[in-house]
Order: structure tokens, then sequence, then C-alpha cells
């Protein structure tokens, strides 16, 4: 490998990644980008690497969620950039703003709609980002590279946030740039409503029973402040989505302490004669796929027309940017009468909604009082798609915006405990994995990307001895279990092999809360194997409540 020259195209692109306020990434090396790794080395970048290409875009994207800020991913050609599609996927459906650099093979080397055989090849690399980015494009000549790099990353973070990839033809990395760093400038903005705020009043002022349904949009925007004063103006409750969960601080006296699958929340959808719909776009795991009814009125905030209309259809957009034009909604809005009734109503669902979870599953209900009452308020907790999982993300009192991660945009198995590294890297406190032993298995060899990094993250990991809500599933339906079933390894060993200690319980009592309290006042990692099987919860779709047939 050649060494990387103050004026090569490996300099330009990490000094574009300093631009972007860039101190930390996620890679794995490849004989294409180690001049990407020595250039992040000279200029101060902590790269961290993964075992897996996978690992490396879920660490970018619990990095993002967990900071809001660019999550980047350096990975290497063919193989390596595909190996981190189904993490891209997810970063894409949940709105992550990460950017994925994946080198490709050299330009002189390649010859258009021809498969030459070149290590690592692939036809068009870029056309498999393509489906699960907000852009995809590939780098020409290395005095494009900075410019490159800076737009793709503040696409990423443009609102509505998402992935980026971008192709870096290996050979650009050695050569010289030609003194070439234009800045691009930003990305086309979206255009922002004007004179439709004098209606949207007016479908306020008419409504009896305004409530608010308030998305990952508003999270990202910051716009919890705004959301809790227009909701403590109308006298509105407000129900957050997966990803819009801390939007408001879990004793907001308008916030219902849980997802509109529970019968008593979802209840509040249908007697509200208007919904003001905050950066959501109605997505099918939230709204049970469209099974509940349109509401007789819809008032969307997003910065996308086109998403707020796709699964229902509002009477008024208004255009822009969740935080300014909630404000301004909330500034224009009278204040009305009726907070104490609201208050008794919200404090009346969340001892109906803590007895549901009690009766449902008594040990969910142990889980969810031990985090609730002994993880930090700037720890971030990460559930991964697994019942213990699906508890934490309909029942967890989040404290706060980007204390919670959960794949509920693309639903990928094994999401958690790799984007707990990223999470745990961030600097902001301690990351919590609550992982089930299928999805943990998925990259249970990340232990040694947390071993070597020493990083502060603590893995709950539920044995149930396989796919537990897979098995529900085909109990349910009165088949044979099949594939649902797993020989899993010793947990407690399996960590121990890779030098991060480790504590195995049976279910979630008193010698839980101990381990749980002993792991978060650590340091580094550490692991609790937890041996019990649950049931889920009312949000998982099989035990939706409602008949009706989709929309």
């Amino acid at each position: 490998m050649a060494e990387v020259g103050a004026d090569s195209g490996a300099t330009a692109l990490v000094e574009a990644l300093r631009e972007l306020d860039v101190d930390i990434a996620f890679g794995l090396p490849g004989v294409h980008n180690l001049p990407v790794w020595e250039a992040c080395a000279a200029a101060g970048i902590r790269l961290v690497g993964v075992r897996h290409e996978q690992a490396a875009a879920y660490a970018a994207d619990g990095y993002a969620r967990a900071t809001g800020r660019l999550g980047v991913a350096v990975v290497t050609t063919g193989p390596g950039a595909a190996n981190t599609l189904g993490a891209t996927g997810e970063a894409m459906t949940s709105g992550a703003p990460v950017l994925v650099l994946a080198t490709d093979i050299p330009s002189t080397l390649r010859r258009p709609g021809v498969y030459r055989g070149v290590l690592h090849e692939t036809r068009d690399q870029a056309a498999m980002f393509a489906p699960v980015t907000k852009a995809a494009t590939t780098a020409g000549a290395a005095s494009e590279l900075y410019a490159a790099v800076l737009l793709a990353g503040r696409t990423a973070l443009a609102a509505p946030t998402g992935p980026v990839y971008l192709g870096v033809p290996t050979d650009l990395l050695s050569q010289a740039t030609g003194g070439s760093h234009a800045d691009p400038g930003l990305p086309p903005q979206r255009p922002s409503s004007g004179g439709e705020l004098r209606d949207a009043l007016a479908m306020v002022e008419r409504a009896q029973r305004p409530l608010l349904w308030v998305g990952g949009g508003a999270l990202r925007a910051g716009a919890g402040d705004a959301v809790g004063l227009l909701a403590e103006r109308l006298c509105a409750p407000v129900i957050t989505t997966y990803n819009g969960r801390g939007v408001l601080p879990p004793d907001h006296p308008c916030l219902v302490p849980g997802p509109a699958h529970v019968p008593a929340i979802g209840a509040l959808w249908d007697q509200a004669d208007l919904v003001i719909a905050i950066g959501s776009d109605f997505d099918g795991m939230t709204t049970q796929n469209w099974r509940m009814p349109a509401p007789p009125a819809l008032l969307a905030i997003n910065v996308d027309a086109e998403d707020a209309a796709k699964n229902y259809r509002p009477d008024l957009v208004l255009v822009g940017d969740a935080l300014a034009v909630t404000e301004r909604l909330a500034a224009a809005v009278p204040a009305r009468d009726g907070r104490g009734d609201l208050t008794a109503r919200i404090e009346g669902l969340r001892g109906e909604v803590a007895a549901l979870v009690r009766e449902e599953e008594p040990q969910a209900a142990l889980l969810l009082d031990a985090l609730d009452r002994l993880v930090p308020a700037d720890a971030t907790v990460l559930a991964d798609m697994c019942i213990a999982g699906y508890w934490v993300a309909g029942f967890h009192r989040v404290p706060g915006p980007r204390r919670l991660a959960y794949p509920m945009g693309w639903g990928t198995l094994g999401f958690a405990f790799p984007a707990a590294l990223g999470a745990a890297a961030a600097g902001v406190g301690r990351a919590v994995a609550v992982v089930g032993d299928g999805g943990f298995l998925f990259a249970c060899g990340e232990l040694a990307t947390a071993a070597q990094e020493q990083l502060p993250l603590t893995v709950v990991l539920v044995d149930d001895g396989g796919y537990g809500m897979l098995r529900f599933d085909q109990v349910q339906a009165g088949v044979p279990t099949r594939g649902v079933d797993l020989a899993t390894p010793d947990f407690v060993a399996l960590a121990a092999a890779f030098g991060v200690p480790g504590e195995q319980v049976d279910g979630f009592g008193d010698a839980f809360e101990a381990a749980l309290a002993k792991s978060l006042d650590a340091d580094g990692p550490n692991l609790i194997a937890v041996r019990a099987a649950l049931t889920p919860p009312p949000s998982t779709s099989p035990r939706w409540y409602r008949a009706k047939a989709p929309r």
C-alpha cells in the first residue's frame, strides 16, 4: 500500500469528514480501503474496527440515534459493501443519518457493462444501495472526493434524515487531488408552507377532542418542547410512535403511557375528532396495518407532503421543520380549559397500562420496573426484535429524546447489540442492549469489539432457547414448532472467552436486579444472561385487537 500523501484522495475524504464534525467512525479494513484508515489516524478520527461490515453500519446507526450526529461506516469493496445492506435498510426506514463509505474496484480496471473478474468486483455497486438510501453515488475523480463526501454527509443530515451511500474507487484514494477542496453547498431544501396556518387554526378551533400523534420526525427535529406546549394549550393527549418515544418526558401530563395497540389507548384515537400528526407517516406497525380508522379530521406537520399523505390522507399539511411549524402553531392556538380532566385521564391510563403489563406478563413487568428505576437517564436503551425488546419498546419509561433505539423501521433482528456499540462509543452514557438469544447470535463476534474498545455497554440477554416470537406464532397456529428451537451456547462462558464479564440469572427478580445494578456501575462491557420465556405484548401483530380489514 502506498503511503497516504497530504494531497491524496484519502486525505481529502477525511478532511471532509472533519468538516462534517465527524470524530468517530466504524469500519472493517480491507485491501482497498486501508488508506482511509491511515488518513483517519493522521487526522485524529477514531475508527472503531468491528468484526463484520453489517455491524459497522448498525454501529453508525446506533451512534446517529444516540447523538443526532452523522454516523459513518467505512467498509471495503464488493462483499464488504454488500454486507451492510440490511443495516442500511434499517437506517433508511428509521430515518437515521448514516454515511456508508465503501471502496470500489479501481476505476482503471472498470469496463462499463462488463464483469471482468477483478477482486471484489460488482457490476454496479451503487445500484445495490439505491433502494435503501436517500442517495447512492460513486466518486469519479480524486479531485471530487472532498465535495462528494461533504454533499453525501449533508444529504444524510438534511430532513428527512436518512442514509447515503458513497462509493470510492480505490485508486482515487492514493491519487493527488490537485488541491481541489470545493464546497458543494447544501442539498436542495424542501419548500415550506406559508399561508396555511390560518386554515390549521380553524381546524383546531372546531375540534372538541384533539389528539396529537407524534413520530420520529418530531424527535429528530428537537420538537419536544413545542409538542408539549401545543398539547398543554389544547388539553390534548399525546400518543407517540416507536421512533417518537422520548420526545416528551415520561411524566408529562399529556403523554399517553403506551402504544395505540392497547385498547384503552386506541380508544383515544377512536374518540378524537381531530388528529394532529407531527413528523409521522403512519406506518403499518403503529396503525395495525391501517386497521385504525381514518380520523374525522387530520392535520399533518411534516417536512415532506407526500410522506405525510401516503397512508392516511390529511385534510391539511403544514410543510416544514417539525420544530418551527409546531412552535408557530402552539403560539397561535388559544389555551383551553380542561387540564385537570386530561391529567386525571392520563393518570388513570397509567394505572390501567401498568395493571395490564402485570397481568399479561409479570416477568416483563419486573424487567420494565428494573430498567425504569436503575438505568441512568443518560443511558441509551436499545431493544432488539425479540419479545423482551417488544415490551421495552412499547412500555419502557423513556427519560428523554434519543434514549431509546428500536428497529421498527425494517424490523431487523440482530440490531440492538451491534447498534449499541455505536451508542456506547458516542460518549453520552452507557448503552444497554436488550436482546434475545437468537438475535444476539447474529453478531456475537462483536463481543470482541466491545472488549477491545472497552465500551460502556451492558447486554441483557433473554434466553428462551430460540426465536420466541416465532415459536409463539406457530403454537398459536396449532402447528409443530420448526426452525425456532435453537441449540444455544453457555452465554456467560462465551462472553468470558472474549474477556467480557457475565452473569446468569433465572427470571427478572431480585437476582436480576442486583446483577443489573452491578453491571451499570462497571466501566467496560458486560453481559447478563436471563433464563426466561415471555408472552408477547399486545403491540405485536398476532395480538392486535382490531378485527377490521386493512384499508
